[in-house]
């Protein structure tokens, strides 16, 4: 103790080092501890290491940022190329994928786990379907479900009115009927078809067909939101069931793009907005990802094939074309597509088809039927808005209808292209029935086709956001197109209507040749019916549905099965042994909703795509992923 009083002595350390030399060493050590330390903020999020240290993130229940800008992902949430392959996480790790940041989208909040009873079950179901392979960005992406459906404006099944007050009402019985036939028609294929595409009831079997690739089950897909509005809960249960246990997407076929979206996507989708059930969700995504190869082509115009074996997207030849209803049928899906995963390439997809068709010159304001996905020019001067261009203007229609009416882009082109067929295909018959012809290079032909009867209901939806001057115009339009429709059903034997029907030769509404006079259960006659009774309410259009459901029954229906028929014009036509799946989701459905209140799938809610699929509304006051600002 006295030595250390002793002025300029300095004891040695431990070590041996004097008090400056362990200062000095004392310093180099906490600043190479610090730096070690540090530098582990610089590891990559997968690091074993990192992970030792420090305590993973954790997301604040409820935590919201607002989307900034519409329809682009902020830069460090750019999606990935289509179909990449996330790394693998290292043994024992989670996979970063299956955290999902907290951003605001229409849908609602996206949450690291279910807050409830409902939600956990349902995360269960979602959760037995695995969520790191390749290409499954978007299934980790969590949709508040409860968010979206809080701000619909009307019950999915309407106020639900007391039927007891008038439990033998004619319309009720008539919805009741329509309902019988849905029900007979799924329990049919149920027995003799089930999994397969589409029944034959004649042959009591089922039939594959060559234009889903290898897919199964469209009949199934087609039906769900169908069975679950007419609250066939059974027969729902049993359609959920098989989605969930046998829907299986490894398939190597090559498959129509248009097809599979309206069926299989707008289905899948349709059934998770009116369900909440995770498992549509999940395969709409994974299913919309093997679609997305059609897509690359030197324009970005899809091809109208994918091969979901080598993910190509078919042909390549200059000479080769697109079809104007194919490729112009992709958007509303494909946003919602966007809207529930999170990944922005479905959107821009369609917007890009957008762009092209925008900026490419069109004759007279019209929309030819063929384009060619590789020089992007028309490939010929064919103009219809029945098959091959229908439901291109439809969507366009929609597309403004679903945005929330902020899609200024898809109303101009819906509004142009209307002005423009009315200008150059629309005419009256001697006989006084308005139609719209066909256009060939200048040249008229005189014809409609059934699927061009969608174009009624069409107008008549667009008719209120027409310019002041032109909305009594296009609703008298919309009447008059329909009625012309009807007619064609009116002078068949059967009450049903021909494939194709013409005014020429003294003949008006009426097929001339055997090859165009038979009826495959479609449904665009009785999709106007219903636009026009819910905008007019007209008793004239019930009273036509009416018509329809006695001659379905009457020509159509057999022992197992509806089918349809060879020639409208003999009372004892032959059937052609197949049960559309589209006659299940679209006839039926138009059908049904044409007896019911107007505020079942309220419009003011929803869309149906061409599969007559419901598709909710924006009505978010935030942009979303999905919906732009044009």
């Amino acid at each position: 103790m006295l030595m250390r009083k002793v002025p300029g002595f300095v004891p040695a350390s431990p070590w041996g080092l004097r008090l400056p030399q362990k200062f000095l060493f004392l310093l180099f050590l906490s600043g190479l501890v610090t730096l070690c330390f540090g530098a582990l903020f610089l590891l990559p999020h997968s690091s074993r290491l990192k992970r030792l240290f420090l305590a993973p993130r954790t997301q604040q229940p409820g935590l919201e940022v607002v989307a900034e800008i519409a329809g682009h992902a902020p830069a460090h949430e750019q999606e990935p190329p289509p179909n990449p392959a996330p790394a693998a996480p290292a043994p024992g790790e989670d996979d970063p994928s299956s955290r999902a940041s907290p951003r605001r989208r229409k849908g609602g909040l996206r949450r690291t786990r279910p807050t409830g009873p409902r939600e956990e079950a349902t995360a269960a179901r979602g959760n037995s379907i695995p969520a790191s392979r390749p290409g499954d960005e978007g299934v980790s992406f969590r949709f508040d479900f409860n968010a979206f459906r809080s701000r619909l404006r009307h019950p999915v099944l309407g106020m639900r009115a007391d039927e007891s007050q008038e439990p033998q009402s004619r319309v009720r019985a008539q919805r009741e009927k329509v309902k019988e036939m849905m029900q007979f028609a799924w329990q049919s294929y149920k027995r003799y078809a089930m999994g397969k595409n589409e029944l034959r009831p004649l042959t009591k079997d089922g039939y594959e067909g060559n234009m889903f690739g290898g897919l199964s089950g469209a009949t199934v897909i087609d039906s769900l939101d169908t069975l679950y509005l007419m609250e066939l809960k059974e027969e729902f249960q049993e359609a959920k069931a098989w989605v969930e246990e046998n829907f299986h997407l490894n398939v190597s076929g090559e498959a129509s793009l248009f097809e599979v979206n309206i069926r299989y996507i707008g289905g899948l989708l349709s059934a998770f907005y009116l369900t909440g059930e995770e498992v549509f969700r999940i395969k709409a995504i994974r299913l919309g990802e093997k679609l997305l190869p059609a897509f690359n082509t030197p324009t970005g115009i899809p091809k109208g094939v994918v091969s979901f074996k080598s993910g190509s997207w078919g042909w390549a030849t200059a000479g080769s074309s697109s079809i104007l209803a194919e490729f112009g049928s992709l958007h509303l899906e494909f946003l919602h597509l966007t809207e529930l995963s999170g990944n922005q390439v479905f959107a821009e997809k369609v917007r890009n088809i957008r762009k092209v068709l925008r900026k490419i010159e069109k004759p007279f304001g019209l929309y030819p039927n063929f384009l060619s996905p590789v020089s992007g020019n028309w490939v010929q001067h064919h103009v219809s808005v029945g098959g091959l261009g229908d439901s291109f203007y439809e969507y366009l229609i929609k597309s403004w209808l679903m945005s929330g009416k902020t899609d200024m882009e898809a109303k101009n082109m819906y509004y142009e292209a209307l002005e423009a067929i009315e200008t150059y295909l629309l005419n009256v018959s001697p006989g006084g029935l308005t139609y719209i012809a066909e256009w060939r290079g200048g040249i008229l032909d005189h014809k409609m086709g059934h699927l061009a009867c969608f174009s009624g209901g069409m107008i008549a939806l667009g008719a209120e956001d027409a310019k002041e001057e032109k909305r009594v115009h296009y609703r008298e339009l919309a009447a008059q197109i329909t009625k012309t429709c009807h007619e064609s059903y009116a002078r068949s034997d059967t009450k049903l209507g021909p494939e194709a029907f013409w005014f020429n030769s003294g003949r008006e509404a009426m097929a001339t040749q055997l090859s165009e006079s038979y009826y495959i259960l479609r449904p665009e006659v009785v999709e106007s019916y219903m636009y026009l009774w819910r905008q007019t309410h007209n008793p004239i259009y019930r009273e036509w549905g009416w018509e329809v459901v006695l001659a379905l029954e009457k020509y159509c229906r057999t022992e197992a099965g509806f089918s349809g028929i060879q020639d409208v014009y003999s009372s004892t036509p032959s059937h052609d042994n197949k049960q559309q799946s589209f006659f299940l989701a679209e006839t039926l459905k138009y059908l049904y909703l044409l007896f019911s209140e107007d505020d079942l799938l309220s419009l003011e809610d929803w869309v149906f795509n061409t599969e007559a699929h419901p598709l909710p509304v924006n009505h978010s006051d935030s942009s979303g992923r999905a919906w732009g600002r044009h």
